[in-house]
């Protein structure tokens, strides 16, 4: 309490600002949609880059240096390429190992512009594959598709979350799905709303986030699929548009 005449008290508030910043004026809407635009280039990138015997830091690097000269500002994080078993770690630093044919390749990577970001995951294998990196890849494509398709204006982050666990869960890798659905995305990477277990965040339109579900088999590797989304008249519109297709021959 301070006594000068005015009777005033400092009072604490929490999660005004982020509540505030959860919802994207048209302008911000604008900047992620550059943002985005060379995210997705990124991955059409990542299709002739890619090949056998490549490491993960080339990859990384290429990457990077491609979203910079096209005019992203500084990497909203730390660009993840994980192959094979690494591949299992959702927070993944690239490494000296090298990508070889037949095992799932994760790349995670974002862009900025004007101080606004994007998140794009997708997974890929080189060659053929085999029968279980496909069986995992469709049940995580099925979870997110019923995800993007179901989610709705109202809903908070853990009913969002829900929609893509149950597929998973029902698919017997509940337990291979250790982090939430997704996160709000805007001048930070991980901002409002949280979409995930127990989340109370409810989502509303002009909403930025993502959908980004994942199975996890240490040992054997992992599959994430994400996409930059905006909520929009009660639905959710995925900004992000690189191509799902799973293998590259």
């Amino acid at each position: 309490m301070i006594d000068n005449g005015y009777q005033l008290e400092f009072v604490p508030v929490s999660g005004l600002v982020e509540a505030i910043r959860a919802i994207k004026e048209p302008e911000e809407l604008k900047c992620i949609i550059e943002a985005v635009e060379l995210a997705d280039a990124a991955f059409d990138q990542a299709n002739s880059i890619l090949r056998p015997g490549i490491t993960e830091k080339q990859m990384a690097w290429g990457l990077e240096k491609f979203l910079r000269e096209k005019g992203s500002q500084a990497m909203p994080f730390d660009i993840i390429v994980a192959a094979g078993a690494n591949s299992a770690l959702p927070h993944a630093k690239p490494s000296e190992q090298v990508i070889l044919k037949n095992v799932p390749v994760v790349i995670d990577l974002g862009a900025c512009v004007n101080g606004y970001c994007c998140d794009l995951t997708r997974t890929f294998v080189l060659g053929n594959g085999d029968k279980t990196f496909f069986q995992i890849y469709d049940i995580v494509l099925g979870a997110q598709l019923t995800a993007l398709a179901t989610i709705v204006s109202g809903m908070n982050g853990d009913q969002a979350d829900r929609l893509a666990r149950t597929v998973i869960e029902q698919a017997k890798h509940g337990n291979d799905f250790g982090h939430g659905l997704g996160h709000g995305v805007g001048l930070e990477t991980h901002e409002s709303p949280r979409l995930g277990p127990n989340s109370a965040d409810l989502l509303v339109d002009g909403m930025v986030f993502t959908i980004e579900p994942g199975i996890y088999i240490p040992g054997w590797g992992g599959v994430r699929i994400e996409d930059t989304v905006v909520m929009q008249n009660g639905k959710v519109r995925s900004l992000t548009r690189a191509d799902k297709k799973a293998n590259i021959s």
